[in-house]
């Protein structure tokens, strides 16, 4: 029986690249989204890979409509086995100058959003006692960054929580993990200026972006019966900078 995999936030970045791995490796995939033009363009994607998909649009931020996207798929697929909490936002800037708004907003989707996912997964892999259950964390979450306080905050969230849920889903055969990538090139970094690339590229070890695939084929792993053994970790894919 084939698998299925629920990636919030997945229809741009790390989150598409993540589902489409996970397609790859005979999952029928649910995903998450908030713009429905992306979301056909990679239902489409998908489908072609003979899996079988679910489009729930919805706000990770809100209780209710994680109640309900949880229902529809236990309705629809009857269980879940992988959970990918990927949906995430940043609103920068410095302390000082930082609103209490945008604060709480990046707070709500990073952290609680995360929190409110796992509570239902869980609810649904206890049942099966089985489960695999991936965070995304961050760099920024392991050394916390200038004018990211709400977003460092977020993301140390995430390990915490990672760890324990960790201890208590164990005996279950569940395990919890978090994903800490650093500089992934995406259309964000693609936007910053020759000037702030260098700077970026020379604090990585390894000189050099990591590619969104870079981070799913981890995701696959730990998704899979391979990782059987590993839980309750923070697993960084960021060239070398968390030595």
């Amino acid at each position: 029986m084939s698998r299925t995999a629920f990636v919030t936030g997945a229809t741009r970045g790390i989150g598409r690249a993540i589902a489409l791995k996970l397609a790859d490796d005979g999952m029928n995939i649910v995903i998450n989204y908030r713009n429905e033009e992306a979301a056909l363009k990679l239902e489409e994607e998908l489908l072609k890979k003979g899996v079988e998909v679910l489009k729930l649009k919805g706000d990770v931020s809100s209780y209710d409509d994680c109640e309900s996207m949880f229902n529809e798929i236990k309705d629809k697929f009857g269980s879940l086995e992988v959970l990918v909490n990927n949906a995430g936002i940043t609103k920068d800037n410095l302390t000082l100058r930082l609103s209490e708004e945008d604060f709480k907003d990046v707070i709500d989707v990073n952290l609680n959003g995360s929190f409110y996912c796992m509570k239902f997964a869980a609810k649904l892999m206890l049942k099966a006692r089985y489960g695999r259950i991936i965070s995304m964390s961050s760099i920024v979450g392991l050394h916390g960054n200038a004018g990211q306080i709400n977003y460092a905050a977020s993301k140390a969230g995430v390990i915490g929580m990672t760890k324990s849920l960790a201890l208590e889903l164990g005996k279950r055969n569940i395990t919890v993990n978090a994903v800490a990538p650093g500089f992934i090139e995406t259309e964000m970094t693609d936007k910053l200026s020759e000037d702030v690339k260098e700077e970026m590229l020379n604090k990585i070890p390894m000189h050099k972006y990591g590619k969104v695939e870079d981070v799913a084929d981890l995701i696959s792993f730990l998704s899979s019966d391979r990782a059987n053994y590993i839980t309750g970790q923070v697993i960084s894919v960021d060239g070398g900078m968390n030595i």
